[in-house]
């Protein structure tokens, strides 16, 4: 009796399998879209959704700084250099003062309760940088609150300021030769306060961002800037900080530890360097989530979020030294500069940041040459190296994590 085969499988002939074909495009980004922050260009080259090309196109805010810086004298300028980073304005009035200062001779003469009062300010100022930085980018990547929790405690920051200066956002504070005028009566103690309640607050942003899941996978692995690719752009600041691995003898890379300005090197605390196992988070373990490497975007916004906490040590230990620091505020400086040439860089909340002042060969209050190295002009240099081959979502993404402000890069 013959037994039944097999039936054969038969393959059906309508199932036809064929690439979707998608058209190369030109696509603006910009200069009005909110995650550009600022007004910023990105004309991205796509192929469907992926990204192959992203040219960054500046101008828009063009304010001719450094023309300007060289007609009139450093103290009108003052005011100007807020203009740039405007979200780390006192920190700009520390670069541009501490160039001057060097070029007149001056860096040697300021008193010591200038430099605490400097310290104290430039750090709650990359407290407050900071913060904005951390609650946009939570926009970029579609979550509100975070925004709300960074400016209600950016908020505080801001009353302290205005208490100090009068002013909320372009302070004209930190000048040449010290700082404009000496702390209020009980400025001390409420910056205290202040501090005590930042504090617990870490673990809320932790919360919001850091460990969450949804964050995570938008920032995890994206954005790869190794640390060879950051050097060689001239990439500073968390940006580089974020793709240096100290377990590979990586140095802290922070001109407050490096070469140190306003006594720095008399304060004790820590460059915020990955990995971040042997910090200490809130007695608990550290691990690092799930897909991230060094130098991607979690990275990048992992090492603000250290600095905050580092800023707090450093202003409490400014607060300490303030009431026995000596000699007074502020130094008077020279009418006139003196022919030579002088460049200072200081470590702001995007990177180092750097001035260059050239005095007339006959003595004039008003300098011959005025220039400024931009950290964020330097940073956005490497946006079409980690953005390509992304997909169109995520450029919001890793330019969030470049934290740049456009100010500081249309001078």
């Amino acid at each position: 009796m013959a037994t039944a085969s097999a039936p054969k499988k038969t393959q059906d002939q309508t199932v036809v399998e064929f690439d979707v074909r998608t058209d190369e495009m030109l696509v603006n980004m910009g200069p009005q879209h909110p995650s550009t922050h600022g007004v910023l260009r990105l004309v991205l080259r796509t192929d469907g959704e992926v990204v192959s090309e992203v040219t960054p196109h500046l101008g828009y805010l063009h304010r001719c700084a450094e023309k300007i810086g060289e007609n009139v004298t450093p103290i009108q300028f003052i005011p100007y250099t807020d203009r740039m980073d405007y979200l780390a304005a006192m920190s700009m009035n520390l670069g541009y003062s501490l160039a001057v200062e060097k070029l007149c001779g001056m860096t040697d003469k300021i008193p010591e309760k200038a430099n605490v009062i400097r310290v104290i300010i430039a750090e709650m100022g990359r407290i407050a940088s900071h913060l904005v930085g951390m609650g946009a980018y939570g926009l970029d990547l579609g979550t509100f609150s975070p925004f709300l929790y960074a400016f209600r405690e950016r908020e505080m920051i801001l009353d302290l300021f205005e208490e100090v200066c009068g002013a909320r956002l372009t302070y004209s504070y930190i000048t040449i030769g010290g700082v404009h005028d000496d702390l209020p009566e009980g400025w001390v103690e409420r910056c205290r306060q202040f501090l005590d309640h930042l504090d617990p607050r870490i673990a809320e942003y932790h919360a919001l961002l850091t460990t969450n899941h949804i964050f995570v996978k938008r920032t995890a692995n994206l954005g790869l800037l190794t640390k060879e690719l950051a050097l060689s752009h001239g990439c500073s600041g968390p940006m580089l900080r974020g793709s240096l691995d100290h377990r590979n003898g990586d140095p802290d890379w922070d001109l407050r530890k490096l070469e140190p300005y306003c006594g720095y090197e008399k304060y004790n605390f820590r460059a915020a360097v990955p990995p971040f196992d042997d910090w200490d988070l809130g007695n608990r373990t550290w691990e690092p989530p799930k897909g991230a490497v060094i130098g991607d975007a979690w990275h990048r916004f992992m090492v603000r979020m250290l600095e905050v906490v580092e800023s707090i040590k450093l202003v409490r230990q400014g607060l300490d030294r303030y009431p026995g620091a000596q000699g007074s505020h502020r130094l008077e400086p020279p009418r006139q500069l003196p022919a030579g040439e002088a460049y200072a860089e200081t470590e702001c909340p995007r990177g180092q940041m750097g001035f260059y002042v050239v005095g007339r060969p006959a003595k004039d209050a008003v300098p011959l040459r005025v220039r400024a190295r931009s950290s964020s002009f330097s940073n956005l240099s490497v946006t079409d190296e980690i953005c390509r081959n992304c997909l169109i979502a995520d450029v919001p993404a890793i330019v969030g994590s470049i934290d740049i402000v456009m100010g500081e890069i249309d001078r």
